[in-house]
């Protein structure tokens, strides 16, 4: 199954790293927040990658080109015209294709864009801002298990974002709304199953995914919510990525099962 990474918007919110690289490439600790996603999805079996990217997109093409000079020690021997020997090979059992979906394109148009690497194949997708200490696996035997077109993971977050109002009984998403002051409920935290049908609720490059697709796919039964109380962060903020770096550096990432 492969796994499907949002990599290519402005993160206006994080201008002071942004305006440098795309945001999935800021780094919390010493490697890219992609870098953090990537590794726990490998943890799990899921190793085949497309990534959607656009903003900088060079960026993320040129890090995985030179993978292994951004992760070994290496020795440049001028003396034999700059002969170049690699230590400590740091080798990942990765796939992965980097997709240029376009300069302004929005999620939904991104999504569509890559169908010809999915094909007909159910999919997971991400956002490449944000961490979670889910089990994947898990997540893929919830959306096996109640055949829907669409999983979504809902965490409770005090957070800026609309939320989503679910059904007890068979945690079917009913509607989607703005948030208000006191909000407590379970928001959209990304780290979602999809069947190849989603791509059917997605017009072309202006369509929000979070909008009118996922509205869609409620209004059709066909979207369900993935209720996980564990740990998740996105990284929209300096504040965010700081707080991120701060868990790296303390040994104490809840997302690094790895």
């Amino acid at each position: 199954m492969k796994v499907v990474i949002l990599a290519g918007g402005f993160g206006t919110r994080i201008s002071e790293e942004s305006h440098l690289r795309p945001k999935p490439m800021i780094k919390i600790g010493n490697k890219p927040i992609l870098w953090h996603i990537m590794k726990e999805y490998s943890y799990y079996g899921f190793n085949e990658f497309v990534i959607c990217a656009g903003y900088k997109q060079d960026m993320i093409k040129e890090w995985f080109a030179n993978y292994y000079l951004h992760n070994s020690d290496v020795t440049f021997d001028f003396s034999k015209g700059n002969e170049m020997t690699v230590h400590n090979n740091v080798a990942e059992p990765w796939k992965v294709t980097v997709v240029d979906t376009g300069y302004n394109t929005m999620t939904g148009g991104r999504i569509k864009r890559i169908k010809p690497y999915i094909g007909d194949e159910t999919f997971l997708m991400t956002y490449g801002d944000g961490v979670c200490d889910i089990n994947i696996k898990e997540l893929v035997k919830f959306h096996e298990a109640h055949g829907k077109i669409a999983t979504l993971t809902a965490v409770n977050e005090e957070q800026r974002f609309g939320v989503l109002d679910i059904e007890k009984d068979s945690d079917k998403i009913v509607a989607f709304r703005e948030k208000s002051a006191s909000d407590r409920s379970r928001i959209n935290a990304g780290y979602m199953v999809l069947n190849s049908r989603v791509f059917d609720y997605i017009e072309g490059d202006s369509t929000v995914f979070e909008k009118e697709p996922l509205q869609r796919l409620s209004a059709d039964g066909e979207l369900v919510a993935y209720k996980y109380d564990g740990f998740w962060q996105c990284m929209d903020t300096l504040r965010e990525q700081e707080a991120l770096a701060a868990m790296v550096e303390s040994g104490k990432a809840p997302w690094m099962v790895w």
